[in-house]
């Protein structure tokens, strides 16, 4: 669902206030973090979706990698995991044994444990997981506390909306689509141990509001952010599919909605799309001290993941972001 509609939505909701809640649906984060003592807070979090791929297997896989992001994001570990799954009754149950298989190779491959989880007969596909993680409450990653002069870095490869959509209508290559298999079905646990290491002032993860859409997440009123577009990671063959205007009906939704908060200097329209273009399962955006960006960045380069430095927190300006 779109941005706007969700916070409109949410707005209103009656609450109860509660000290050790840490972090609520108030800042739009990843996850809600409720403090059990000093040393220790729990973070839970959910997700699920259709299927974006045919196999299911991968599907589960991508879905469960993707429910498990958001703990890693909030600075966790995550600990257990629920299935949540919608499937029609009359669908070969094989399908469905598929999509559990791959879900829970990521939960054992990320260190969790899959419990059990709910399932309900549905007219469509549905998969994904309610995760719960571990977090000191004094080293949770909030999404909003970036320090001027911070260093963004982005994990992942962006583009995989635009390669998926267009895979599934014919018009993307074979290579693209295993880059965007490979972004998606890889944990953020690998780049999350090596940046728990370093000074992580804020971090977010990058899914269906888009790279601009999850940035804008992490501007408060004291900051704006400075993105560098022509060091903004993506897979090649996005920008040709985008120039050709083969883009998604989310990222229209992103676009609609951030259009008044983003300034563009001179950045070609198909590079906005890959920009605004949902992500499934995308990479951390990890505001690191500038002390630190270099260091984190070497690390991260030996792990293979195409990190970049893509973006830099600066004095508050007009906007909320500007695209260089």
């Amino acid at each position: 669902m779109g941005q706007g509609l969700l916070t409109d939505t949410v707005s209103n909701l009656p609450t109860i206030k509660d000290d050790n809640l840490l972090v609520g649906f108030d800042t739009s984060d990843d996850g809600a973090v409720y403090r059990l003592n000093s040393d220790m807070a729990l973070i839970q979090t959910l997700d699920f979706f259709p299927p974006m791929v045919d196999d299911p297997y991968l599907f589960g896989q991508i879905a469960a990698t993707n429910s498990l992001s958001d703990v890693y994001a909030m600075g966790g570990v995550p600990k257990t995991a629920l299935n949540i799954v919608c499937f029609p009754e009359e669908e070969d149950s094989s399908y469905l044994a598929e999509i559990l298989r791959g879900g829970a190779e990521k939960v054992m491959e990320a260190g969790a444990v899959l419990c059990g989880g709910h399932s309900v007969n549905d007219k469509s596909i549905k998969y994904g997981l309610s995760v719960t993680g571990f977090v000191n409450p004094d080293k949770i990653f909030h999404n909003n506390k970036c320090k001027i002069g911070d260093k963004i870095i982005l994990t992942k490869m962006l583009g995989v909306g635009i390669i998926c959509s267009a895979y599934n209508a014919g018009e993307a290559s074979e290579e693209s689509y295993q880059k965007a298999i490979e972004c998606m079905t890889t944990l953020n646990k690998y780049a999350f141990e090596i940046a728990s290491k370093y000074c992580i002032n804020a971090c977010t993860d990058v899914t269906g509001f888009g790279f601009l859409g999850h940035l804008n997440e992490m501007v408060t009123e004291e900051y704006s952010i400075e993105v560098n577009s022509k060091k903004v990671p993506y897979i090649d063959e996005a920008l040709k599919l985008a120039e050709e205007f083969l883009i998604t009906a989310g990222g229209q939704k992103n676009r609609t909605f951030l259009e008044d908060k983003i300034q563009f200097n001179n950045i070609p329209n198909a590079l906005q799309e890959i920009l605004f273009d949902p992500q499934t399962s995308g990479g951390l955006l990890l505001s690191v001290s500038e002390k630190d960006a270099n260091k984190l960045m070497k690390e991260l380069k030996k792990l293979g993941l195409p990190c970049e430095i893509a973006a830099e927190v600066i004095k508050r300006g007009k906007q909320n972001i500007i695209v260089n």
